[in-house]
């Protein structure tokens, strides 16, 4: 049997995206999204909750990133988990989860609502290259990783 590790999310960018390189020059970009669930309890009292997620985009898909979309843009990310660890130079172990993006749709309309600016609402970019293989033998250090 198959496993399955999809995500998928429909929020908002939290801060503008940068575009890093890293050192074997593959573009890299980590964004910000928000997303909110909004319920009501047994007593009719409205409750509103946000969630915070990690975004990896690689190659291509994070060029178009941060050429169309920045802060307040409303987004659709469909990708895989992942979670890194690291250790600080404290000897702190630090655990990070992570949406790897493969699939993007700009979900808000042209040149308003803090959408892109450029392309038509609902435009959609499908990164079907692969995430660079580090191999199961070649550790990425500090140093690779852009953020």
């Amino acid at each position: 049997m198959n496993s399955l590790n999809k995500a998928e999310i429909i929020g908002n960018i939290t801060r503008d995206p940068e575009l890093k390189t890293t050192g074997s020059n593959q573009s890299v970009t980590t964004i910000g999204v928000a997303t909110n669930r909004n319920w009501t309890d047994s007593n009719g009292q409205k409750h509103e909750e946000a969630e915070f997620h990690n975004v990896v985009c690689w190659g291509k898909l994070a060029e178009i990133v941060c050429q169309y979309l920045n802060k307040g843009a409303k987004v659709y990310f469909s990708g895989r988990l992942r979670t890194r660890n690291w250790e600080d130079t404290s000897g702190v172990k630090h655990y990070r989860t992570e949406i790897v993006a493969q699939d993007m749709i700009m979900l808000s309309p042209r040149g308003g609502g803090g959408g892109g600016s450029g392309d038509e609402s609902g435009q959609s970019y499908d990164d079907n290259a692969p995430e660079p293989d580090n191999g199961p033998d070649e550790e990425i250090s500090a140093e690779d990783l852009p953020f």
